[in-house]
C-alpha cells in the first residue's frame, strides 16, 4: 500500500493550493534496494572479471602475436586463475621449446653452411690437379707409355678423391634431412662389414695391411637402412686404413649381445691423441695426421658414421686399445630405432 502526505502551499499568508506526495510502502522500497544492490553487484563483477579474467587474457593473446613475430622475451601476465595459470605454464613451455628449436635450427644452419663451404674448397684441389694431368696428356707432355700410364693413375686416383668428396657431402646432407624415417629392411649386418671389407682391399693392398675379421656364429641381423649402413662401415674401416702404417692390420670383430649387434674396427696405427678423442665426430675434423687432403680425406667420415648409427638407435665410440692403435666400438639394436 502507498501513503500518502498532503502538502498547502502558502503564500503571503494565501494558501494557494495543495499537493499530495504519495510515498512508497516499505516492500516497494526494498524491492528498489534490492535491484539497486544486485546491479551494483552486477558491476562489482563485471571490473573483477575484466581484472583477474579479460585482462590476462587480452594479455596472453599479445604475448601470442609477439611470439608469432619472432620476439622471444615477451613477459607472460601471472593470474590467480588456475585455468589461466595453467595456460600461462603451456605457453611458458612452448616459447621454451621454440626458443630451443631456433637455437638448433641455426646451429644446424651455420653448420651447414660451415661443411659446403669447406667440401667446396677441398673439391678445388683434385679438380686443379686433375685439370693439370689432363692438360699434360692434351699438350703432348706425358710422351713415352710410362709417363702415360702415371698420369692416368694420378688422374683415376683425383677422379676417385672427388667421388669420395661428393660422396660424403651428400650423405652428410642426406643425413640433415632424413627425419620422415629410414629404409626399415632386414639386413645382415655381418655381410655389410663384409663388403665393406671387399672395398677396402685395395687400400690395403698396397699398404700390405692384413684385414683380420672374427663373425660370431649368431644371427647379426638388423632392422635399418642397408645403403646408410654400408657407407658408415665404409667409412669406419677407409679411417682405419689411413692411419695404419704399412704392413699393419685391421681387426674386425662383429656380436650379438643381447637385443644388440655390436662391432669393434681396431687398427695398429698411433691411435687417437686426447684432443682426437674429444672431437673425432665433429664435422670437419682432421687429426694432425691426416690434415693432409691427399691422404686425409674431407674430414666428415667419422661423423656420417656416427649419425647414421646413432638413427639407427645405437651408438659409436672412439677409443684406444690397451695394446695400442685406434679401438671404435658401436651397437645396434636388432629390432632398428624406437
Amino acid at each position: 500500500m502507498k501513503s500518502a502526505e498532503r502538502f498547502s502551499i502558502i503564500e503571503d499568508g494565501r494558501l494557494i493550493g495543495r499537493v499530495v506526495v504519495y510515498l512508497p510502502d516499505s516492500n516497494t522500497v526494498q524491492t528498489i534496494a534490492a535491484i539497486a544492490g544486485f546491479l551494483l553487484a552486477v558491476f562489482i563483477v563485471g571490473v573483477e572479471m575484466r581484472r583477474f579474467l579479460l585482462k590476462p587474457l587480452e594479455k596472453m593473446s599479445l604475448a601470442a602475436r609477439q611470439i608469432a613475430a619472432g620476439d622471444w622475451d615477451v613477459q607472460l601476465p601471472l593470474s590467480r586463475i588456475k585455468e589461466i595459470a595453467e595456460v600461462r605454464d603451456g605457453f611458458k613451455a612452448m616459447v621454451k621449446g621454440l626458443q630451443e628449436s631456433n637455437r638448433k635450427q641455426a646451429e644446424l644452419e651455420e653448420e651447414r653452411r660451415f661443411v659446403i663451404a669447406a667440401v667446396a674448397h677441398d673439391l678445388r684441389t683434385p679438380l686443379f690437379a686433375l685439370r693439370g694431368y689432363l692438360d699434360g696428356m692434351e699438350q703432348g707432355i706425358a710422351r713415352t707409355p710410362d709417363k702415360l700410364a702415371q698420369y692416368l693413375a694420378v688422374c683415376k686416383e683425383k677422379s676417385a678423391q672427388l667421388d669420395r668428396l661428393v660422396e660424403d657431402l651428400f650423405t652428410f646432407t642426406k643425413m640433415e634431412y632424413l627425419e620422415a624415417g629410414l629404409d626399415q629392411n632386414t639386413v645382415d649386418l655381418k655381410l655389410i662389414l663384409q663388403k665393406a671389407i671387399d672395398s677396402l682391399r685395395p687400400i690395403a693392398g698396397r699398404k700390405h695391411i692384413s684385414v683380420i675379421a672374427n663373425y660370431a656364429a649368431d644371427d647379426l641381423t638388423i632392422v635399418g637402412d642397408s645403403h646408410l649402413l654400408e657407407r658408415a662401415m665404409n667409412n669406419l674401416l677407409d679411417n682405419a686404413a689411413r692411419h695404419t702404417p704399412s704392413h699393419g692390420k685391421i681387426f674386425v670383430q662383429c656380436r650379438k649381445v643381447g637385443h644388440k649387434v655390436a662391432f669393434t674396427v681396431q687398427d695398429t696405427g698411433p691411435g687417437f691423441s686426447p684432443e682426437e678423442l674429444q672431437r673425432v665426430f665433429e664435422p670437419l675434423y682432421r687429426g694432425e695426421i691426416s690434415r693432409n687432403r691427399s691422404t686425409g680425406g674431407s674430414g666428415l667420415g667419422m661423423t656420417i658414421s656416427q649419425r647414421i648409427i646413432k638413427r639407427h638407435g645405437g651408438e659409436l665410440a672412439a677409443g684406444n686399445h690397451s695394446e695400442g692403435g685406434a679401438l671404435l666400438t658401436g651397437w645396434i639394436p636388432v629390432n632398428g630405432p624406437d
